[in-house]
């Protein structure tokens, strides 16, 4: 068995590129982070049908630019033994075995927001622990016994580590240590690692006692000053890691590394975004109901870009054909422009709430004086509140709604994107709109080049589903080195040209 470690590890450390499989891959953000690093995809396993082919149309495409479909395919976990599955993604291919596994089982079992968990958990409490999706990491870890890899690193919510009282990194670093790796786990935030958006994940990475080395994980290049709530999240998922500021004896967390203290500051979501076209309300069929196709007819905008900006039009493999793709966004009510239009930057649902219920009474008070306001409790009376104030308790979804400063990275993209993207409305005023698929893939730091399958709604969801592929890069150069692979790619924040001493304003 160690001779198969060894000449895996021997093949890395000539050059050859470290051959990854991803599982639970999404539309493969870690898969982007990986191979710009210098490893080549085996393929990615993913039950979705829109992010299974949009793995396959970037990383698998055949000579025409469509998907291969041998990887195209949507692929259940439950259902596809490993060595079944490695036999199908390896028929054409000279090289075999796997080198590393990465991916991200399925986190809505662990994580503590959303209606719908809140709902499930109030019906009955211990809903949590019954989600199948909460015991998918079992089939991660037989993956790895069974395919033997050099390492692998797993992404999640930091709630993992609280999940009904349980730390279930350390849980699934015993499995590890007991297959002959050693393991370290910790909690990274993509804003430190120069993606425009304050995404806090936690990462395990484990490498086979045979190679040698010690998991690390990246340090920052970017100082960034959290919001409240992020140490907030930050502390309950840690409750059952640290004792007194310090990790438990015999725990594998890691603290995360720090940035110097002359690092630079977050990108911003202007610095990502500005140089994007702006989409104006009855314009660009913004007016239109109904699925949104994704097309790439538009040029870029007239602002320069930034570092940033170019980097994600130009990033190695995938970089822009100068036609921008996926610019495409909701069409809103009228009730939802004007709104979005007088929101500050920053504000979320409650004051969007006020602010339409401020302008709903000025609206009725000039109604009154022109002698034509409806009669309170009339049909006409609530159809025009409702044209003016969204129905939403603002007591129950306070963070249904937040509108994006400019001058500070996004706050977290969710799945939830693909059913509404209120939660990222742009700060551009005279756009008064949410963002687009393209803003949304530029806030998670996919390049332009990045193709996604499917409508909007779908790729929204792929995107708020997947690893920032900065951050992925980063974690995969420090794997990498600690291989000693030769034909490693260093990671490279692309904008350090627009920090200056001074973190930018966080709210």
């Amino acid at each position: 068995m160690a001779s198969g470690f060894r000449d895996k590890w021997a093949r890395v450390r000539e050059g050859k590129a470290p051959r990854v499989l991803d599982l639970f891959s999404g539309c493969g953000g870690l898969t982007l982070g990986f191979v710009s690093a210098g490893c080549a995809s085996i393929g990615g396993i993913e039950i979705d049908r829109d992010a299974s082919r949009s793995h396959a149309l970037n990383f698998h495409p055949q000579k025409d630019g469509s998907p291969d479909e041998r990887h195209a395919w949507p692929k259940d976990i439950l259902k596809l033994p490993p060595r079944e599955l490695l036999k199908e993604l390896e028929a054409r291919s000279a090289e075999k075995g796997v080198d590393l596994i990465v991916g991200g089982p399925p986190c809505p079992a662990y994580t503590r927001v959303g209606r719908a968990k809140l709902r499930e958990v109030y019906r009955d409490p211990r809903a949590f622990k019954n989600d199948p999706r909460a015991t998918l990491y079992v089939q991660y870890l037989e993956y790895v016994r069974a395919l033997k890899p050099l390492a692998l690193v797993m992404e999640n919510v930091p709630e993992i580590l609280n999940w009904g009282g349980h730390n279930l990194g350390e849980e699934i670093c015993e499995s590890l240590e007991d297959m002959g790796y050693r393991c370290a786990y910790t909690l990274l935030n993509a804003a430190n690692h120069g993606v425009p958006q304050m995404r806090e994940r936690f990462f395990l990475m484990a490498i086979h006692h045979t190679v040698g080395g010690e998991p690390a994980f990246p340090k920052p290049t970017r100082k960034v000053l959290f919001p409240p709530g992020y140490k907030g999240t930050r502390n309950f998922a840690l409750h059952n890691v640290l004792r007194d500021g310090q990790g438990k004896e015999g725990s594998r967390y890691v603290h995360p590394p720090v940035p110097d203290e002359d690092a630079p500051p977050p990108v911003t979501a202007q610095q990502a975004l500005a140089d994007l076209p702006p989409l104006l309300d009855h314009t660009r069929g913004l007016d239109r109901r109904g699925p949104r196709s994704l097309d790439g007819d538009l040029s870029y905008g007239e602002t320069p870009p930034s570092d940033y900006a170019l980097f994600m039009r130009r990033w190695p493999r995938f970089s822009s054909d100068s036609r921008l793709r996926d610019h495409v966004t909701r069409c809103l009510t009228e009730r939802d422009y004007r709104l979005f239009a007088k929101m500050a930057p920053g504000d979320d649902y409650p004051k969007a709430h006020a602010l339409a219920t401020s302008l709903f009474d000025k609206e009725v008070e000039r109604l009154r004086r022109a002698e034509s306001s409806p009669c309170e409790g009339t049909r006409e009376y609530e159809q025009l509140r409702a044209s003016f104030i969204p129905p939403y308790n603002p007591g129950k979804f306070p963070n249904k709604w937040r509108k994006m400063e400019s001058d500070a990275p996004a706050r977290t993209l969710m799945a939830h994107l693909g059913k509404d993207t209120y939660s990222h409305i742009h700060y551009d005023s005279e756009q008064k709109r949410v963002i687009s698929v393209r803003e949304a893939a530029r806030l998670q730091s996919f390049p332009d080049g990045f193709r996604f399958s499917g409508k909007m709604n779908a790729a929204f969801r792929q995107v708020g589903n997947s690893v920032p592929p900065l951050l992925a890069w980063a974690i995969a150069d420090d794997l990498l080195r600690c291989l000693g692979a030769a034909g490693r790619v260093p990671f490279r924040d692309p904008s350090h040209a627009l920090g200056t001493s001074v973190p930018a304003r966080v709210a």
